[in-house]
């Protein structure tokens, strides 16, 4: 057993039983307390009615069954895949480390002595087994001496080692994609808890000012002088697009939303999409609508997978390829920062180049034309692939550190190492004290509302009645085909507010379609 470099040790019918129980032991405990401190975390988040993130937790519990698969396919398949024996020359190109470092490797002798070996817990076994296998007759064949593949004169196409390495790999990062998502959204929580007192204090100066409601009403605003609009359409530059751009660049790195944003954009989204509801909590129902889209973030979807892919083939000796993929995630996270931002300039010049005074408040146009491609939804497949990039190159960093030593070969060069993990703490702290509370508030000027404006209860109730509309329509057009049209347009109602439902509909102008009931959200 000791030919072959296939590491330490004995078999399994060699080795003693009670470390085999103590082994199995350790692992079904550890096993068995990860998922009960799971399913109680569930039971928690179900007790506390929050289902968005009771959906997150199911979604990590999926990334970790696939896990177990990917596991049990890698062990299952590992004899096989060590079988796959290809010429040495195909071995040679698109190196991770040089040839030279792999001839310094094998060259260098082994830090356990002949003498160690000879007397670890095992050898004593393997000594034996050489000496009976000296007087008998079974002597080892020659795929024993030399290897599977040796004996053909070929190298193995991934050594079990390679593959025990890769494996390992894989769950790393998982670990620390969902492990960025977590923190991500506890420190962006942190920052969008602070907007509350902001959402008191609105509800509070709007409960004194309604005492007053005639004199408000009267009341005509000069827009360019609306402090809304003079922080972020007048002074310098304000006829200028790239300054524009500049100052949406660098406000991202400071004060990112400021109480004069929330109020204006939350009155802006109020007056668009629930106008007969002015007391709408718009702080509860942006917490429910970021729980809603944190647990899309928190998987690692099949693209993503094929990012890693990617990554592994161009991590070239001589390419650096680590160190610039490092950029793409810092570029896409200053990109979605300073689009948002300029997202509110926009919304500023909007109403200032239309009017120069207005009666009563100033009120903001949500619009998905302000978004790339007219779909707000892009922001979070990008988030999502900072996340997942930013967390590919953490768990990369660690990985090589731990598994091979920071002074090694795959690590590359310390000007090349040590910025890449500069720039993933980075990326983890704008993204989570800026990038997120931003998303979350701005994408709600898009011209749709989400399904978080609805309370759970209310949105059940919707959709029963929307499916039993549906049903009831269709029944009608079945039974009552070309006897009247006023069984068809009630099926059509019916149909058209299913789906509606589902994809979140516009508002429509009068807004009269949003419950009064809301004010409890």
């Amino acid at each position: 057993m000791s030919g072959g470099g296939e590491g330490e040790g004995s078999d399994l019918q060699f080795t003693p039983t009670w470390v085999v129980a103590l082994v199995c032991t350790i692992i079904v405990a550890v096993s068995f307390a990860v998922e009960r401190s799971l399913h109680r975390l569930g039971k928690y988040l179900k007790k506390k009615n929050q289902k968005a993130l009771f959906q997150a937790l199911q979604k990590i519990k999926e990334e970790l069954m696939i896990l177990g698969f990917i596991s049990l396919f890698l062990t299952i398949t590992q004899n096989g895949i060590t079988k796959i024996c290809v010429r040495e020359s195909w071995t040679l190109h698109m190196l991770p480390c040089s040839p030279d470092e792999k001839e310094k490797k094998e060259s260098k002798p082994s830090s356990t002595s002949h003498f160690q070996r000879f007397f670890s817990s095992n050898d004593v076994f393997t000594a034996a087994r050489h000496l009976l296998a000296d007087d008998g007759d079974d002597h080892p064949s020659t795929h024993e001496k030399l290897g599977y593949c040796a004996a053909k004169g070929k190298v193995p196409l991934l050594a079990v080692e390679a593959l025990h390495h890769l494996h390992i790999f894989i769950f790393v990062l998982a670990v620390v994609h969902v492990t960025s998502c977590v923190l991500t959204i506890i420190f962006g929580g942190l920052n969008i808890r602070r907007w509350k007192h902001w959402e008191d204090s609105i509800a509070t100066d709007e409960n004194i000012e309604s005492q007053h409601a005639p004199e408000r009403m009267e009341s005509v605003t000069h827009v360019h002088q609306h402090e809304f609009i003079q922080s972020h359409f007048t002074g310098f530059g304000k006829d200028s697009t790239i300054m524009g751009w500049v100052r949406s660049f660098f406000k991202q790195f400071y004060g990112s939303v400021t109480k004069l944003d929330y109020v204006t954009l939350r009155l802006g989204f109020i007056m668009t999409h629930c106008k007969t509801n002015p007391k709408f909590n718009f702080h509860k129902y942006m917490t429910r609508a970021l729980e809603d889209d944190f647990k899309k973030v928190v998987g690692i979807s099949w693209y993503l997978w094929i990012f890693v892919v990617i990554f592994m083939l161009l991590n070239v000796n001589g390419w650096h390829a680590y160190f610039w993929i490092a950029f793409i995630p810092v570029i896409l996270v200053l990109a979605v920062g300073t689009k948002l931002e300029h997202v509110i300039i926009q919304l500023a010049h909007e109403v200032a180049e239309k009017h120069s005074a207005i009666q009563g408040e100033l009120v903001v146009q949500p619009s998905d034309h302000h978004f790339w491609f007219h779909r707000p939804r892009i922001v979070l497949f990008l988030i999502h692939l900072i996340l997942f990039q930013n967390s590919f190159e953490i768990a990369y960093f660690f990985w090589i550190w731990v598994t091979y030593g920071f002074n090694s070969c795959i690590m590359g060069e310390l000007p090349y190492s040590v910025p890449r993990l500069v720039i993933g703490v980075f990326i983890q702290v704008l993204c989570s004290y800026s990038t997120l509370p931003l998303y979350a508030i701005v994408t709600q000027m898009g011209s749709n509302f989400k399904n978080a404006i609805f309370d759970e209860q209310v949105q059940v109730r919707l959709a029963g009645w929307a499916q039993k509309a549906k049903k009831k329509g269709l029944r009608g057009n079945n039974n009552q085909s070309g006897q009247g049209s006023s069984h068809d347009n009630g099926g059509n109602v019916g149909v058209q507010l299913g789906s509606a439902f589902r994809r979140a509909p516009s508002a429509p102008e009068n807004n009269s379609n949003v419950p009064r009931g809301e004010e409890s959200v």
